[in-house]
């Protein structure tokens, strides 16, 4: 019997898409045994610093990575909002399953919509891009970093620490925690962030029976959704240090469909792009071509430098 070592961080959320990407595998490889290395990364434990400021999200994925390059786990299963544009040399994106729920998801202490807060309200987020959104929509109210697990960011809206918090309804809803959502934010709204409600599973790029089986568990169109996305991203030289989204959905003839946003952290500037193509490499080029025409580079710059 084959053994796979599959690498995940011990949060609840990231055992609970691990066990379930291993239960699909396991369906498909019933001889095979599948074993879980649990690893503790530098994002889990430095918590009292926003994310743009230690190195982004990155920090949740980099020793997951090396414990893969150095053959101590065979494959991880990520959040794909989670992992950089590039991945490190010798690995590969060899897994994308079907796409969760992309939407962000409004949880406020009194079940009061984002539109009804009252002026001054506080609102949590660890994203750069949620804040620059939320602020857009609604200027007059407070929005503030928030670190921690899901639960962790929950208990601290219900004991009176912030008045609503911004969360990715695909979490919530792994965890089976839907019923907790107060309102789903619409990408008009809120554009999601890059592969958000898709999960990448990470493997080395010379291990052919873990690629066979991660290919049979591989959904076509949010595969293509999450590279027209991650070629935004790339393209834009992004991350989560920075205040962008994009969003691409795929029709049954196999169009794509791709929105990006940049925004100013303050959302006092929002700047948008959209197209529509077959080629999901060049789309995401494409609209990441026509967000800098409209001033996108200096946004990001702006908010780099501030965050050196």
């Amino acid at each position: 019997m084959r053994t796979i070592r599959v690498a995940s961080r011990k949060s609840a959320l990231a055992m609970t898409q691990t066990k379930w990407v291993i239960s699909k595998m396991q369906q498909l490889a019933p001889d095979t045994q599948f074993v879980i290395v649990p690893v503790t990364t530098r994002g889990d434990t430095i918590l009292n610093v926003t994310l743009s400021k230690v190195g982004g999200k990155g920090l949740f994925v980099s020793e997951i990575e090396q414990l893969m390059l150095s053959n101590e786990a065979d494959l991880a299963v990520h959040s794909m909002k989670d992992m950089p544009a590039r991945l490190a040399d010798g690995l590969a994106l060899g897994g994308v399953p079907e796409r969760e729920d992309p939407r962000d998801a409004f949880l406020s202490r009194d079940e009061v919509p984002w539109q009804k807060l009252p002026q001054g309200a506080v609102v949590g987020t660890s994203s750069l891009r949620r804040m620059a959104q939320i602020r857009a929509l609604r200027p007059d109210i407070r929005v503030e970093s928030i670190r921690g697990n899901i639960d962790t960011r929950i208990a601290k809206m219900e004991r009176g620490d912030f008045d609503a918090i911004l969360l990715a309804a695909s979490g919530l809803a792994r965890m089976g925690w839907s019923k907790r959502i107060t309102q789903y934010l619409e990408p008009d709204d809120c554009l999601p962030a890059v592969g958000q409600g898709i999960l990448g599973i990470e493997c080395r790029k010379d291990d052919d029976y873990v690629l066979e089986l991660l290919a049979r568990l591989t959904d076509e169109a949010a595969q293509t959704a999450a590279l027209a996305e991650r070629s935004l991203l790339a393209a834009l030289d992004g991350s989560c240090q920075v205040p962008l989204a994009g969003f691409a959905t795929v029709d049954k003839d196999g169009d794509i469909h791709l929105k990006g946003l940049v925004a100013a952290e303050d959302g006092t500037t929002v700047i948008r792009a959209e197209d529509r193509g077959r080629n999901a490499s060049e789309l995401g080029q494409k609209v990441a071509a026509r967000l800098r025409d409209q001033g996108a580079e200096e946004i990001l710059n702006a908010v780099r430098v501030s965050d050196s």
